[in-house]
């Protein structure tokens, strides 16, 4: 069974209202960045590419990330905690579909807490400003047995103490 927003929205640190959503919270970006070297997934372990971060332009005031058509890894500024029992999936909200524009992600495990990263795949150009809410991630009753505790826990968040 899938949770509610506000289930979702306790699992988080400071949201905005804006973000809760009837069934997940939204998630708002960070950072965009373009891998500068190929990466290597082997059966013996990972290389995650070096990246670039793309800088956005002061538009009106605001940062805003002008991006032409490619894959963009995005960072994400909310820190999200996915309980036991649950699994989290994000899926792209309807206004980045609606621009031609997709985020991918993969499964985040119970036990994950961080701020996580995802793929953001502009097949149009667009502008995105950063803080916007690209992105609403559910979750879901998971039966399993342990939690994460892989190389991507707590990321992004010794920045903050931990909280």
């Amino acid at each position: 069974m899938f949770e509610s927003g506000a289930f979702v929205a306790e699992q988080f640190g400071d949201l905005t209202d804006e973000q809760v959503q009837p069934n997940g919270v939204d998630l708002r970006i960070e950072g965009v960045f373009e891998p500068d070297e190929p990466g290597r997934i082997g059966v013996d372990g990972k290389h995650v590419a070096e990246r670039r971060e793309i800088e956005p332009r002061e538009t009106d005031g605001r940062a805003v990330y002008h991006l032409d058509p490619g894959g963009y890894v995005v960072t994400y500024e909310d820190r999200i905690a996915i309980p036991d029992e649950h699994v989290g999936l994000l899926l792209p909200r309807s206004s980045l579909l609606r621009n031609g524009a997709t985020l991918e992600t993969a499964v985040w495990d119970a036990g994950y807490e961080g701020r996580g990263e995802g793929l953001l795949i502009a097949h149009h150009p667009i502008e995105i400003e950063r803080g916007a809410r690209i992105g609403q991630l559910i979750v879901a009753e998971a039966e399993h047995s342990g939690t994460y505790d892989g190389s991507y826990q707590g990321e992004r968040i010794e920045a903050d103490g931990g909280s």
